[in-house]
């Protein structure tokens, strides 16, 4: 398939300029909408948007399912009654980066306390919505906040070193736990109905303004989640829970050991047998909660780097086969269509090229990685077919000007110049005018090629542990002349969004 003709930018929440030390879904979100629509572009894309793990990588998350708190707005809640606005005073006000480790502290015991507030004294109309939420989201709520309340009982220790009747859990201790924490497990729960009603309200004024929302999936999970925790025999652990091999890519150009990713491998043949279950439900609830979605590291569902744990490097790894078909076949027939778009950078075989094309999934490219030797040329406009999403950048990249200024070889440098011509208004404009003229269907840019940002704000530096998922831009930024500029490309290239049916959820009051 290829999607209608728009273009859209990448921004994750985090980076919002909200109140409180983080971005969140409150209001600083839907003047970017407002931003979004005025610029005429059709497509809001977001990181994944799962609870945090160790890190704070949007990659790395303790569910696949669940939402991340720290994304909840504080003054949303507060205009709903359910904290005193008078206690999010203290937050700060001002656009910093992200102190993660502070906002951890500041922030959730007030969500917590929100969510106290609401099981007291919420109306019958409030209420009926949380009581239908939890119904209905049972199958991966419940054992989600018992996991998420026994890491804290036990500080966040991994749960494979939790007493062993709950690690392996055994049904007695299970109850027990849960009969002993339940004010605390019930407070969680509507910790995460916040999380998806606020959610689901900017989705629904995003459908409003003729804007999709884009979602990412990581195609392994954490093996410190609920996910590895409530399904272990659908990983690769060994006898004492802990993983037998783990995912991560071979040596290459960019690494002489490769990358030791640490994530559980599938027992893809369990997997199978049981027609792929937890893949439906995972990519069910994706196209619940988005209009299209970003598969990350396709080539893993062809062919995975296993790499036994006891090693230390990725050297000593091997290529397994994937699902390949029948794990998408499966999903068509379930889900009734596939809107995804494949993450197929990087080093790509044959095989993982035609899984796609014989699946109709669009693939990318990046125009930041057009301009080295011959073997690049995939990466720029001249190749391209309608069924590609084309970026300048992504959120591994440094930006465009940042590239340009530093980074840049000078072959690439001679190469962009050539191609691209005289770039009187910068490099970060040369190439987002090349991308949204180019014939792919889909056209993203990240916030900060549009904003015309260097280096100092980059959202991530693959292998560095630092200053990572910390960027956010001042409110001041969205100026008018950039939104018409945007509109004005969107126009010329035939670009502007078709209007979005309206997601199909019963409620919007958050």
């Amino acid at each position: 398939m290829s999607f209608p003709r728009a273009s859209g930018i990448l921004l994750h929440p985090t980076s919002l300029p909200s109140r409180g030390g983080i971005g969140d879904f409150g209001p600083a979100a839907y003047t970017f909408t407002d931003f979004l629509a005025s610029a005429r572009q059709g497509v809001w894309q977001v990181l994944p948007l799962g609870p945090l793990g160790f890190g704070s990588s949007p990659y790395s998350s303790t569910s696949a399912f669940a939402g991340n708190p720290l994304l909840i707005s504080l003054e949303r809640l507060a205009d709903r009654g359910w904290i005193d606005h008078s206690k999010i005073e203290g937050l700060p006000a001002t656009v910093d980066p992200v102190d993660y480790q502070h906002i951890f502290t500041a922030k959730v015991p007030l969500l917590f306390e929100a969510g106290r507030s609401f099981l007291r004294s919420a109306l019958p109309g409030p209420r009926s919505r949380f009581d239908r939420f939890c119904e209905q989201n049972r199958w991966w709520l419940d054992d989600f906040v018992l996991f998420d309340g026994l890491r804290s009982r036990f500080h966040l220790e991994s749960w494979n070193r939790w007493p062993t009747e709950l690690a392996r859990r055994d049904p007695a201790a299970l109850d027990n736990a849960r009969a002993e924490m339940e004010a605390d497990l019930q407070v969680r729960r509507v910790v995460q109905f916040f999380f998806n009603e606020q959610w689901q309200a900017l989705r629904y004024y995003c459908a409003q303004h003729s804007i999709r929302m884009a979602g990412d999936i990581a195609i392994f999970v954490d093996f410190d989640s609920a996910d590895v925790w409530t399904n272990q025999h659908l990983f690769r652990l060994s006898p004492d829970l802990l993983p037998e091999v783990i995912a991560g890519v071979p040596p290459d150009f960019f690494s002489k050991t490769g990358q030791r990713w640490g994530n559980p491998l599938y027992c893809w043949d369990v997997m199978r047998a049981q027609n792929y279950s937890w893949w439906v439900d995972r990519l069910r609830w994706a196209t619940h909660n988005y209009d299209y979605i970003r598969l990350d590291h396709f080539r893993g569902f062809s062919q995975f780097w296993e790499i036994p744990a006891a090693e230390a490097t990725a050297v000593n790894g091997r290529w397994v086969d994937g699902p390949k078909d029948d794990l998408f076949v499966k999903l068509r027939e379930v889900l009734g269509g596939l809107p995804f778009f494949a993450e197929d950078l990087g080093y790509i075989t044959p095989d993982v090229h035609a899984l796609r094309e014989r699946l109709n999934i669009p693939g990318m490219a990046v125009l930041q990685f057009g301009f080295g030797d011959a073997g690049a040329h995939i990466h720029l406009p001249h190749t391209f077919t309608a069924d590609k999403v084309v970026y300048t950048g992504t959120h591994d990249n440094d930006t465009i000007l940042g590239w340009w200024e530093s980074g840049a070889s000078e072959q690439e440098r001679i190469h962009a110049q050539t191609y691209l011509g005289r770039c009187e208004e910068g490099m970060n404009w040369a190439l987002i005018r090349a991308a949204v003229n180019s014939v792919a269907s889909l056209c993203v840019v990240p916030l900060q090629d549009v904003l015309g940002l260097g280096s100092e704000a980059r959202m991530n530096t693959p292998s560095s542990k630092n200053g990572n998922w910390q960027w956010r831009f001042q409110a001041d930024m969205l100026r008018p002349e950039l939104a018409k500029k945007m509109a004005d490309l969107a126009e010329v290239a035939d670009r502007l969004p078709p209007p979005v049916p309206p997601p199909t959820n019963e409620d919007w009051a958050a």
